[in-house]
């Protein structure tokens, strides 16, 4: 373990000093280089909250090549599409995952195993290599590096399959402003102390963890987030700034106020969050907790952060999820595509000017259809006040948030008629206290059958991530359909949030 204010970056029972976590990137470098990888090439990272998460993605820097996470509760298909999509020439995976994926993995593709607990890497998989070996044979890259890439995030977004969101390539001016924008909204800088407690593999919590590290700060990772292990984390290292997700705040405030108060959390200066709707009641609740260091960012993987609020906004404009930054614009469209006025919904547009521009791996069609004016559209449906604040009140699609992961019940549905027995199926999300929303499934079966929720469950959980599981299963013997034979999804899921104020 470190000596005592010894700054690094530390998982569980491992630390690392930054000149260490460096140096073992660069012998990644060169390893990389020698399995051929070079600019423009893409690694796949299949890896949990770790140490080498970090080391894996500033290792493709030097040589000009990305590095494309890859959500580790996916399965096979999903993580086929991402390899194949992406291209990717090389795979970093934990140990403990390999099996699972195996199957998935192209033929070509080079395989690195990392420890799954920072010790050995078990048996190897036929051809491939153990990082804490390959690393130990490899000398420093010493060479000028070839580039500055982003890493390429797959996200679900409002339609399909995942599609990953490639950047073009930043001018030096671009980088120099985008670090300033991002150590401005995440309030990052040397002598700052963090910690990371979302997944990596998520566009945020993935470039909060490279802009930390770019700046030395002491970080401590978290392999998983849980609320109480949180504050101790907060309070034995002193921890002064932090990104969140509002499924984090339900779980904090679900604790018994003694152990809430039993941890001294007064290093606690800024404290962000983004990547869904926080629920008013628990953004109070929070402010009036930690005080007004509460902030909040809204945006997407394809446009970073475009507004902001800080709490003293917040409480001004309830609910609001910020005003346009400085060089960002934001316009609400209706169906026609004729700008709407002040406090009219419609679909939401924006873009920041000193962000990359971006296109969809292999999919150029794609991103022009997101595009209005210049401005790009993820999907969401709200309106701007007469003070310009932003409030986010419905999607586009039927894309489900749940907490802070983008699910499409597509997918999910298209599992569900694989299962015997199931005519038809709808997905939808619902509310949810503590994650914003939860799946549900309406089944119509076939006559004379007979299925349990958990049959439908259990289908779905043996061959989709579990998160994609439907919490509550309906059954019915005939679905409300359009003139068309569609199903009428939003007549099912407007019981569910009728009386709210929010419909995602």
């Amino acid at each position: 373990m470190p000596a005592q204010g010894q700054i690094g970056v530390r998982c569980g029972e491992r630390f690392s000093t930054y000149p260490d976590l460096f140096g073992r990137a660069l012998r990644a470098t060169r390893g990389l280089s020698e399995l051929g990888i070079a600019t423009g090439d893409r690694v796949a990272l299949l890896l949990r909250n770790s140490i080498e998460f970090l080391e894996a993605s500033i290792a493709t820097v030097p040589i000009g090549a990305s590095a494309v996470p890859i959500n580790w509760h996916w399965r096979g298909e999903e993580i086929a599409h991402v390899l194949l999509d992406s291209g990717a020439k090389a795979l970093v995976v934990h140990a403990d995952l390999w099996h699972a994926v195996a199957p998935s993995v192209p033929d070509g593709v080079a395989v690195i195993v990392v420890p799954a607990d920072g010790g050995g890497a078990g048996e190897l998989p036929a051809g491939a290599v153990s990082w804490p070996e390959w690393l130990q044979a490899s000398e420093p890259w010493a060479q000028p590096p070839e580039g500055a890439p982003v890493s390429i995030i797959y996200t679900s977004g409002t339609t399909g399959r995942p599609k990953g969101v490639v950047r073009t390539p930043a001018t030096d001016g671009q980088r120099e402003e985008t670090q300033a924008l991002l150590g401005e909204i995440f309030q990052l800088g040397a002598g700052e102390r963090t910690v990371i407690p979302a997944p990596m593999y998520h566009t945020a919590p993935n470039v909060y963890a490279l802009a930390s590290a770019i700046r030395g700060m002491d970080m401590t990772i978290m392999p998983g987030f849980e609320a109480e292990e949180f504050l101790r984390i907060v309070a034995e290292h002193r921890v002064t700034v932090v990104q969140m997700v509002p499924t984090m705040f339900v779980r904090l405030l679900a604790l018994p106020e003694d152990v809430r108060n039993g941890y001294d959390l007064s290093s606690l200066r800024w404290v962000v969050h983004a990547a869904a709707p926080c629920p008013p009641d628990v953004k109070r609740a929070m402010i009036e907790w930690l005080g007004p260091i509460v902030a909040e960012y809204y945006g997407s993987t394809e446009t970073g952060p475009v507004v902001f609020c800080t709490s003293r906004e917040w409480l001004a404009h309830p609910g609001t999820v910020g005003r346009p930054i400085e060089r960002a614009v934001v316009k609400v469209f209706d169906a026609d595509g004729g700008e709407v006025p002040a406090g009219e919904s419609g679909e939401v547009y924006m873009w920041l000017d000193v962000w990359p521009d971006f296109t969809y791996a292999g999919d150029e069609e794609r991103r022009r259809a997101v595009e209005r004016e210049g401005l790009v559209s993820c999907g969401d449906i709200g309106y701007l006040d007469a003070d310009g604040y932003l409030y986010l009140n419905d999607r586009r699609s039927d894309m489900v948030i749940s907490g802070g992961v983008n699910i499409y019940p597509a997918e999910i549905e298209a599992c569900l008629l694989s299962l015997p027995g199931v005519r038809d199926c709808a997905v939808f999300g619902i509310p949810d206290d503590e994650f914003g929303e939860a799946l549900a499934a309406h089944v119509e079966v076939d006559e004379g059958v007979s299925l349990t929720s958990e049959d439908v469950r259990e289908h779905v959980r043996s061959r989709l991530a579990g998160y994609k599981t439907p919490r509550l299963v309906e059954f019915s013997g005939s679905l409300p359909r359009e003139d068309s034979g569609k199903i009428f999804k939003r007549r099912l899921r407007e019981p569910y949030w009728r009386g709210r104020e929010r419909a995602i």
